[in-house]
């Protein structure tokens, strides 16, 4: 399994920090202190990279272009970490395209379970290659590739992964806490209704135009992903 990690960061003691830290976990470590570097990096370094460790304001290019560049070319898992708390903030970079977003200060175990979660989600897709179909939405896990009626849909990580997961449990009904324990993993520690996000994002992707709802919510319990059908919400 892949094992090394892009630190970028400019701040020089928080960088040594983590990376002494990261070390110490048995993780291959590679720094980057400005926004050029850390795309440089990545260009030759990326088919052995686990995640990004991304800060947002660096020098010579900020975080969100690094991240814009990566996105066009792959999904590899980017955690965005960040003084910028606003929750405006946590929103641009999630729908450019951060797995996570962690906001400084941060405690080095959260940190360590953001990257854990990454790591069993990528464990677990590794080398599956699997349609799944429901009415006339497909996934193919092989290219990673979403559509809906032939056209595609660009996702998040977080969307995919999310979208994956009740693509694999067609019409059965999941409660948030489950959700969160499914794709985000058990060591999550941010809030619930991020699930009631997601599922938000979700539904402004897919259930558009006169398509029937793919998304349905079950009023008191949670959520399900089935044909539509005169119970749900």
């Amino acid at each position: 399994m892949k094992n090394t990690i892009l630190l970028v960061e400019d701040e020089e003691g928080l960088a040594s920090y983590v990376a002494k830290e990261l070390t110490f976990e048995d993780f291959d470590v590679l720094t980057a202190a400005d926004g050029e570097a850390a795309w440089e990096t990545y260009q030759e370094k990326k088919d052995d990279l686990l995640l990004v460790l991304l800060d947002w304001m660096l020098p010579k290019m900020d975080g969100m272009q690094v991240l814009r560049r990566i996105r066009k070319h792959d999904d590899l898992p980017v955690i965005m970490m960040t003084a910028r708390d606003y929750l405006g903030d946590k929103i641009t970079g999630l729908d450019t395209g951060a797995d996570d977003y962690i906001t400084k200060p941060f405690e080095i175990e959260e940190l360590l379970a953001r990257i854990r979660v990454i790591q069993r989600r990528t464990a677990h897709q590794s080398g599956r290659d699997q349609t799944y179909h429901l009415q006339d939405l497909t996934l193919v896990t092989k290219t990673r590739q979403v559509d809906r009626g032939g056209q595609a849909i660009q996702l998040t990580q977080r969307e995919y992964d999310l979208l994956l997961f009740l693509l694999q449990h067609p019409g059965q009904v999941f409660t948030r806490d489950e959700l969160l324990d499914n794709v985000w993993g058990v060591d999550f520690l941010g809030q619930q209704n991020v699930v009631d996000v997601y599922i938000g994002y979700l539904r402004n992707k897919i259930d558009v135009g006169d398509a029937p709802h793919l998304f349905h919510t079950i009023r008191g319990v949670g959520y399900s992903l089935k044909e539509d059908d005169d119970d749900a919400g």
